[in-house]
């Protein structure tokens, strides 16, 4: 039998700002998680190959949403006064649940995520308001 993959339906992504859950951000199109790593490269004399190591870098997301409710203002506004130091001590956390086919439940914790810039965007009167975020930190947690 053929193991199943997991899809985006089996996937919850939660934003959380200073340990309140922004409930009303639901409407996540994608999202994106990578692990930064850099790979260092060194010849010697008298090898007759490089040899190779690497460092870990942190993490850079990305966040695709449709606008539904004034949360994600509020989560932009908690981004400005973070980034302007009205509010240092702000901490603003990723978290994505996926459940796997087998009936496995694995969480990663993006922590203390840095955000680039956002806003919103109207492509036209028929379509719905999306927002894209896109963001670094320093580590993460899988539970």
């Amino acid at each position: 039998m053929a193991a199943q993959r997991i899809k985006g339906q089996e996937t919850e992504v939660l934003v959380v700002v200073n340990g309140e859950v922004q409930s009303q951000i639901t409407d996540v199109q994608s999202f994106e998680f990578m692990q930064e790593t850099e790979t260092l490269e060194e010849g010697y004399l008298g090898e007759k190959a490089n040899r190779y190591d690497d460092i870990y870098k942190g993490f850079t997301f990305s966040l695709d949403l449709h606008n539904s409710s004034p949360s994600l203002l509020t989560l932009l506004g908690s981004i400005k006064d973070r980034a302007q130091r009205r509010t240092p001590g702000t901490q603003i956390n990723i978290k994505t649940t996926l459940a796997f086919p087998s009936g496995t439940r694995t969480r990663v914790i993006l922590n203390d995520a840095f955000f680039d810039n956002a806003g919103l965007a109207f492509g036209g009167r028929s379509e719905y308001g999306k927002t894209t975020l896109h963001g670094k930190g320093t580590d993460y947690r899988v539970l």
